[in-house]
């Protein structure tokens, strides 16, 4: 049996409708991802929007979603389809491979850190399935290149946040408050910050840590938790689940430091968010990270897993408040390249001529150059240099 898709705007005759396809958190837990957040903007450009799934169990969300391209297939005129490493590769193809009997197109958009190396042991599978689509994008200069073997022309489209909800505070260093805001699982190995944190704790006795996020129960919450047990920091250190949408900015803003501890990466919305605050932003230097961030620019870069380098950049933020105001500003400076102002009429210009027949897609000189120019600046700095 199937969930009823969640229409994020009711269905208008003479509007064009996009089915949206990706793994969505349950209505309930109030947290809504990047893809959620990029439907219920495009309702504001005169589309329909219909999502699947919210289904948690992997089996039942590829029914849901099987069950959804089926059933609704007379009410959608494109479908817009994520794609991740893992088992969620597989989904994506059976829900594609639908799509095409049912004659409708779509667009894929590539995600996380992985799916290059999940690619090159699976490259011809993954040709195939990016040539199917009318559209590829990636969020980050990084997914482009890599991902570029598999599909030439991959349209650049990074994640969007709404900037005007994240009012901009310079940091000077102290006091030593300190967030983590990523899921719970050994992918972003949470562990390490609970290492830099004991590192920390004698030098700065009003350190503290909030660690925010969902817990995927491959048992990184529990070592997180033990590991502070061990290491006798549980009392400066705060585990909650997920926190709303809504909330994360107002979370973000009791903090002066934010540490990306992922082993792998791409272009994480929650360090974009943290940038936007005008938080210090210490991370592992993995994946599509340095595409995104410049050491001693707009952040302190890291090698994964060093605790020990990790602790020695947050002790320098903490110590020298100008390198924390030049870290904070730029950080600051740099999301407003990603308010949804300028990634909402790409996304428009991409979808429309799939749902229209008749309309060209804009090359990619069209509009990715120019807003290249603004979205991406960081990035390129970092890549020249």
């Amino acid at each position: 049996m199937t969930d009823p898709p969640h229409s994020q705007s009711p269905s208008t005759p003479g509007r064009a409708t996009a089915l949206f396809v990706g793994a969505f958190a349950p209505g309930s837990h109030g947290t809504r991802g990047i893809s959620e957040d990029l439907a219920l903007r495009l309702a504001t450009y005169g589309w329909n929007i219909l999502l699947t799934s919210r289904r948690t169990s992997r089996f039942t969300r590829l029914m849901d979603m099987m069950g959804t391209c089926w059933r609704e297939r007379r009410r959608y005129e494109v479908a817009a389809v994520d794609v991740y490493s893992g088992s969620a590769f597989v989904w994506a193809e059976a829900v594609c491979r639908l799509l095409r009997v049912l004659g409708k197109p779509y667009s894929l958009t590539l995600h996380g850190g992985n799916l290059p190396t999940f690619a090159c042991a699976r490259s011809k599978r993954v040709s195939n399935l990016l040539a199917s689509a009318a559209v590829v994008t990636a969020p980050s200069r990084y997914l482009q290149e890599q991902m570029r073997p598999y599909r030439e022309n991959i349209r650049l489209v990074p994640n969007g946040i709404d900037i005007g909800r994240y009012p901009f505070q310079l940091r000077r260093g102290a006091p030593a408050r300190i967030m983590w805001l990523r899921a719970f699982h050994d992918t972003y190995h949470p562990e390490l910050a609970i290492q830099v944190l004991a590192r920390l704790a004698s030098e700065f006795p009003d350190v503290r840590l909030t660690m925010i996020g969902p817990d995927k129960r491959d048992g990184s919450r529990e070592r997180t938790e033990a590991e502070a047990q061990r290491l006798g920091i549980a009392d400066r250190l705060t585990i909650t689940g997920s926190v709303p949408k809504a909330e994360v900015s107002e979370k973000l803003g009791a903090a002066d430091i934010f540490l990306n501890t992922s082993r792998t990466d791409n272009t994480p919305v929650s360090v974009i968010e943290a940038m936007a605050r005008g938080l210090c932003v210490v991370s592992t230097n993995v994946g599509g990270i340095p595409y995104l961030l410049q050491d001693e620019h707009n952040a302190l870069l890291v090698p994964a897993g060093d605790d020990s380098t990790m602790a020695a950049a947050v002790r320098r933020i903490l110590t020298r408040p100008d390198l924390a105001e030049k870290l904070s500003s730029n950080a600051r400076r740099d999301a407003e390249q990603f308010d949804w102002s300028c990634v909402l009429p790409r996304w428009n210009s991409l979808l429309r001529p799939i749902a229209q027949p008749g309309q060209l897609i804009p090359p990619p000189g069209h509009t990715e150059e120019q807003s290249n120019s603004r979205e991406f600046q960081a990035a390129d700095r970092t890549v020249k240099s």
